[in-house]
C-alpha cells in the first residue's frame, strides 16, 4: 500500500513541474517573440548597396507592350538603364538610374520615373485586366502578358 500512497504523491509533484515547464518555456518564447517585433528591422533598401543584392528594376528588363504598337525597352542593369520608349511619334531613348523602387529617367526637360503598377493603375483601359505593367504617369503604361 505504501507503494500506491508514493505514486499517487508523485502524480501531481510530475504534473506541477510539467505544468511549471510548459509556462516558462511559453513564457519565454512570447517574450522572445515581442523582442523580435518591438525591436528596429532594418531592411536593405531596394536599389541595394551590396554586391550582392540587384535592384528592383534589373527584374523589368525587356520589352513592356503598350496598346496600339507602343511599347518600352529596359536595357542595362545594376541600376543604369537605357529606356527607350516607342510611342506614335517612333522611338526614343533615355538615360535612366534606380531610385529606389522606380527607374528615373529625363525626357522633354522633364522628370519622369517608371514604376510597377497593375493595369487599372496606368489608367489606360487596354491595360486595366493586366495584373504585371510599368507606368510612367496616368495614361502611359505597359504591360507583360
Amino acid at each position: 500500500m505504501s507503494n500506491v500512497g508514493r505514486q499517487i504523491h508523485t502524480l501531481p509533484l510530475n504534473a506541477t513541474l510539467r505544468s511549471f515547464v510548459v509556462c516558462a518555456a511559453l513564457v519565454w518564447l512570447v517574450t522572445g517573440c515581442e523582442d523580435r517585433k518591438s525591436g528596429s528591422v532594418q531592411i536593405a533598401p531596394a536599389s541595394g548597396s551590396g554586391p550582392t543584392s540587384a535592384p528592383v528594376p534589373d527584374q523589368w528588363l525587356g520589352a513592356w507592350n503598350g496598346p496600339e504598337g507602343t511599347f518600352v525597352q529596359l536595357t542595362g542593369g545594376n541600376g543604369k538603364y537605357e529606356v527607350t520608349v516607342h510611342n506614335l511619334d517612333g522611338p526614343r531613348t533615355f538615360q535612366g538610374q534606380a531610385v529606389g523602387d522606380r527607374v528615373e529617367f529625363e525626357r522633354n526637360g522633364v522628370k519622369e520615373s517608371l514604376r510597377a503598377t497593375n493595369g487599372a493603375e496606368t489608367g489606360m483601359k487596354w491595360l486595366s485586366e493586366k495584373s504585371n505593367c510599368l507606368t510612367v504617369r496616368p495614361g502611359e503604361g505597359y504591360c507583360r502578358d
